[in-house]
């Protein structure tokens, strides 16, 4: 058996172990991070005044960080919200809200209060940073605008008449249903979608929105109020046609769908039913066709890219347009379904084999004859 030394310094080892390790009492607590996500969360309770009558749900703010400096505080947070009857799940923004600690009346207690929520650097803007928002609720549309935006009331109605006409193109599963945002200008557009003025200037609208069949929020169609302007009646029919056709294939949108047929189906889902005529409604591509130019090939996806020639452009939206023009009149209005149904799921070959029965060289040659046919 060993023997066990026991010497005079033992007594000190506990004391000092308690010292050490802090073991013998509770942490201290960080009362002051705990009053400062409490104002955020009463903050969040309360939307912005700028978004009174908005039909909003689920709105809140989870903190990332929390910044104290003495009396001030910053918070990094990610908002959450949806618009109720319009989005599937909820939208995020990165924001950041500065906080103050400010006495109460009589001067004995502090509490912290939230003094601005602006978007986090590099964060895209909403549309209540520009100003308060305004609203028009349509049978199948939220219209909302920003300060300085046009009148909604005809957008809404504009909208109301696209909801149905996507809906007979695209006789698939969608909502059924459409959020138009409508900033003030052309410079606010660009700053809510985080890309140069230029690259909207002459556009009509844009759609926001991801991709793929994962539950995601409505996307939003972002109309340019200045490009909006310009158009007459037909104009604008078709361009929130278009958009509201792209809403409505999301789901079957993917990474692997061909933009000229993402682009093609959505212009001919504006133009179905309508009078318009191959060169009524491609001038630019008629233009072309009839100096002998005749394109080699289906638009690629740099042709559709903005801020380059819009001649160019326009040329690639038309050929788009034309092309499935042609498979619905060819194939049949099903088939160019099915086959934008394929396209997003499996290679575009093995999509325009099944659905139509022909490779992609044989569409390109049927396409160039109705070109020549009808472009002449």
């Amino acid at each position: 058996m060993s023997a066990v030394r026991r010497g005079p310094g033992l007594r000190w080892v506990l004391p000092l172990l308690c010292v050490l390790l802090a073991g013998c009492g509770a942490r201290p607590v960080d009362t002051a991070g705990r009053d400062i996500r409490r104002a955020v969360a009463e903050w969040s309770r309360v939307p912005p005044q700028r978004l009174a009558g908005i039909p909003l749900e689920d709105w809140s703010y989870e903190v990332a960080s929390v910044r104290r400096d003495g009396a001030r505080a910053l918070v990094r947070a990610e908002l959450r919200y949806r618009l109720a009857g319009y989005d599937a799940a909820p939208g995020g923004s990165a924001r950041v809200l500065e906080l103050e600690l400010v006495r109460e009346a009589g001067g004995e207690r502090a509490r912290w209060r939230v003094t601005a929520d602006r978007p986090a650097p590099g964060a895209l803007p909403q549309l209540w940073d520009q100003g308060p928002v305004s609203e028009v609720r349509g049978t199948h549309s939220l219209v909302l605008g920003g300060a300085g935006a046009p009148d909604l009331a005809p957008i809404a109605a504009e909208a109301d008449r696209a909801v149905p006409a996507a809906s007979a193109a695209w006789p698939r599963s969608w909502a059924g249903r459409v959020v138009v945002l409508v900033p003030g200008s052309l410079d606010r557009m660009a700053e809510l979608l985080g890309r140069p003025a230029d690259d909207y200037r002459g556009l009509g609208a844009v759609t926001t929105g991801r991709v793929g069949a994962a539950p995601a929020p409505a996307d939003r169609v972002v109309v340019n109020p200045e490009g909006w302007a310009e158009l007459g009646e037909e104009g604008r029919r078709v361009v929130l046609t278009h958009e509201v056709t792209h809403v409505a294939t999301r789901a079957a949108t993917t990474a692997m769908t061909p933009l000229w047929l993402s682009e093609g189906f959505a212009d001919w889902a504006a133009y179905r039913g309508t009078p318009t005529t191959p060169e009524q409604g491609a001038p630019a591509l008629a233009r072309a066709v009839r100096r002998g130019e005749v394109p080699a090939a289906l638009p690629d996806t740099g042709a559709f890219a903005f801020g380059g020639d819009p001649d160019a452009l326009a040329r690639a939206y038309e050929g788009a347009w034309l092309a499935c023009r042609l498979i619905a009149e060819k194939w049949g209005e099903g088939a160019l379904v099915e086959l934008y149904e394929r396209a997003g799921r499996e290679a575009f070959a093995t999509a325009l084999e099944g659905t139509l029965g022909v490779d992609q060289g044989e569409l390109t040659l049927a396409w160039q004859e109705s070109l020549r046919g009808e472009l002449r």
